[in-house]
């Protein structure tokens, strides 16, 4: 199955929540609140981590969270164009995360593209993002400080 990912309130505006979707076929949404953006923000930061590499990194782990669960079923992964120039960085970042998790998971599936408003991982998000649905799963500062 392939998927679109599209991302609602970026990560590193810490004034909105973060909303992750996936749709085709399946669909699922993570969401992170602003409070917990900040708290590991903070964490982060009193252990010097650089603020340009926790933002991709938690948009990495946002990533894994949200797709880990479904990558029996996903052949190819279409993720929206947050992060411009880095795209290599979050593959390399999330190829990690599957690894050490033990989930077989192959670096090419994933691509960078544009994923328009008229996509259903848009919807999602948005749509969670405005609170007119609930999330799959609210992730919690344990939740992305433990795959850090």
């Amino acid at each position: 199955m392939k998927v679109e990912i599209d991302q609602s309130g970026k990560i590193g505006d810490t004034k909105v929540p973060t909303v992750l979707a996936f749709s085709n076929g399946e669909a699922g949404a993570i969401l992170i609140t602003a409070i917990v953006k900040r708290e590991c923000l903070r964490r982060l930061r009193r252990k010097g981590d650089d603020g340009k590499v926790i933002y991709l990194k938690m948009f990495s782990i946002g990533l894994y969270l949200l797709l880990k669960d479904h990558m029996r079923s996903i052949t190819s992964i279409v993720i929206d164009l947050e992060y411009p120039g880095r795209d290599a960085d979050i593959k390399l970042y999330l190829s990690n995360l599957f690894k050490r998790s033990g989930i077989k998971f192959n670096p090419t599936t994933i691509h960078f593209a544009q994923v328009g408003k008229n996509s259903r991982a848009h919807k999602k998000a948005f749509d969670v993002f405005k609170k007119t649905q609930m999330p799959d799963l609210q992730i919690t500062a344990k939740d992305l400080l433990s795959e850090y």
